[in-house]
Parts: structure tokens; sequence; C-alpha cells
């Protein structure tokens, strides 16, 4: 059987333009054909990155990054690729979080893959990953792909442990919790303060364990308020943690503050929708074992050691600034 080379030819088209029966089965094939790759089929393929893109986040790894370049001054050119190359990681790894949390909103709108599809939804986000690289490879430099793939693996082995545990229904310690954070969510803060360290004319400094600290508040920070917020619960969803079945910093230390009370693991087993069940467990962890006040007081501590590192490093107006933008509330 002979194919038409034409790429959007209707059974109209090639009706008016069949196939010559003289012709060898092969014979109206070009297997030299030019490259092919268009805009148009780039568009295609980047659809579920550029829809959730055109729905932008506060975008913290950017101020980070400007932050930490107060110290590092990175040429101007070379901090516009780390920045993108760490904005193309992160949405990309949103992509793939909301797939494997079956999530129903990001940033307060229905999520890439309920309107793309899931598998066209990780092919964009696999694609994603190798573009970063592409671009991050134009720096021409050995150690920023090794670094690069350090924190990818990283990424991945943070997202995996996480995924064990909610679907295993396995509450991890907190020292596991803390690895998981600092793979996950401390990888792509990593990178790029790594790349800069690197690409830096002028680095004397490890900045590593401050922004591993950073990591760290960011992402207990975010555990809290998904689950006390009402601005989060607007753009996520009322208590999405514990719909997903998630193992969050609040609910690991509730769970194993009470290990005999079988409630709120139970709870996460059923991955429930129904907000006065949500309701509950938010009390009970509130009043029955203080863990919304415990989390309260690790972010505290964490944000006095972060600030003690900056002024260590001699003192950083920006990165001050977005530590008080990540302080939470004293009380609820």
């Amino acid at each position: 059987m002979a194919f038409s080379t034409t790429a959007h030819e209707t059974m109209q088209d090639i009706s008016k333009n069949p196939v010559s029966t003289e012709m060898t089965p092969t014979s109206d094939l070009d297997f030299e054909l030019p490259a092919t790759w268009t805009e148009h089929k780039e568009k295609i393929l980047l659809g579920p990155y550029d829809y959730l893109v055109s729905y932008p986040g506060k975008d913290i790894r950017k101020q980070l990054i400007a932050a930490f370049n107060i110290w590092l001054s990175v040429p101007a050119p070379v901090l516009s690729t780390i920045s993108s190359v760490v904005a193309q990681l992160h949405t990309a790894s949103l992509l793939v979080d909301d797939v494997e949390d079956n999530s129903i909103l990001r940033r307060g709108v229905p999520v890439a893959h309920s309107i793309f599809g899931v598998a066209q939804t990780i092919n964009t986000a696999n694609y994603v990953y190798f573009l970063a690289l592409q671009e991050l490879a134009k720096l021409e430099n050995t150690a920023c792909l090794s670094i690069y793939t350090e924190e990818l693996l990283n990424l991945h082995r943070g997202q995996g442990m996480e995924l064990h545990w909610r679907d295993s229904l396995t509450c991890p310690t907190k020292e596991d919790y803390l690895e998981m954070v600092s793979n996950k969510t401390g990888g792509l803060f990593r990178l790029a303060v790594k790349l800069m360290q690197t690409l830096s004319p002028s680095c004397d400094a490890d900045y590593v364990p401050l922004v591993n600290t950073i990591g760290l508040i960011f992402q207990i920070r975010d555990d809290y308020i998904n689950l006390q917020s009402s601005q989060y619960q607007s753009a996520k969803g009322f208590c999405e943690d514990l719909t997903e079945g998630k193992f969050s910093f609040p609910i690991i230390h509730s769970i194993r503050s009470d290990p005999e009370n079988m409630q709120l693991i139970n709870i996460l087993k059923q991955r429930t929708e129904l907000e006065e069940v949500k309701k509950y467990a938010v009390e009970y962890m509130e009043k029955r074992t203080g863990s919304f006040e415990y989390t309260r007081g690790v972010l505290r501590e964490l944000d006095q050691r972060a600030r003690k590192m900056v002024q260590e490093h001699g003192g950083n107006e920006m990165l001050m600034g977005i530590l008080d933008m990540m302080k939470v509330p004293e009380e609820r």
C-alpha cells in the first residue's frame, strides 16, 4: 500500500489524486526529506506548557536568582539563560505533579491535563525538560550539565518518595520528609544557585546551605497554607493535600504525635472531597495535636537560621525581603 506525502490532505483530496497502481510500494516516498519541524508543530507540542505559563505564579525562583546575583554578579545574558532554564523546569514539573496528584486546579484554573489530556501533558513536560537542557548546553560548560543532571535526579527522587508514601499509606519520619523536600523542592532552587556559582566571575562563598534552608521554608510554608489559607484554597481547592492523601509536614507531625489515633491517616486513605470531613481533620490537627503551632515554630526557627546566614554572607536586602514575604501569621 502506498501513502500520500501531503501532510494535511483530506480524503476528498486523495480521491482526486489517486496513487498510480503502476508505482512500486515505496516509489512515492521520499526517504531523504528535509527537516519539516515547524513553528505550528512546536506550538501544538507546547500547548499544555503554554497554557500553564499564561497563568503565572509569583515566580519566587526568579526573585531568588536576582537576589543571589547581588553577591554573584553573573553577566546578564548568562543569568537570563539560567532564569529561563529554571522557569522551564519548574513549569514542566508542575504539569507532571498535577497529573500524579490528580489535581483539579492550578493557579485558580483547571489543570493542563484536564484540557489537553494526560498523555499529551506528560509528553510536553518531558519535551520541555530537554528544551531546557538544550538551552543550557549553549553555555558550553560541562559542569553546568553535570549540575543539571544531578538536580533533575534529585527532583525525581524526591517526587518518587512522596508518591510512594501516599500510595502505600506510609507516614514518613520528619527526617525522611526533610530529605524529600531537599530533593524535590530544594532541587530547582539549588540548581539555580549552583549554576550561578559555577558561572560567576567572582564567587568566593558557598551559598548552597542557605538556599537549602530557603527551600525547606518554602515547602513547609506551602504545606501549612494548603491547610490554613483561604487564598490558597481558592487557587488549588479546599485543603487539597487531604484529598490527595499527601503526607505534608503538619499531617506527619499530627499522625506521629498520636500514633494510636488512626482517624487522620484513615481520612488520608479515603482521599475525601467532603468539606466537613476535611474541616474535622484540620480541627483535629489544630486542637488535638497542635500541629499548626508546631509548624509555625519550625518556620520561625528556619527563618532565623536563614537570616543569620544572609548576614554572615554580608547582608542582602532583597533576600531579606523574600524571607519577609514567606513569613506566615503567628495565629490562624
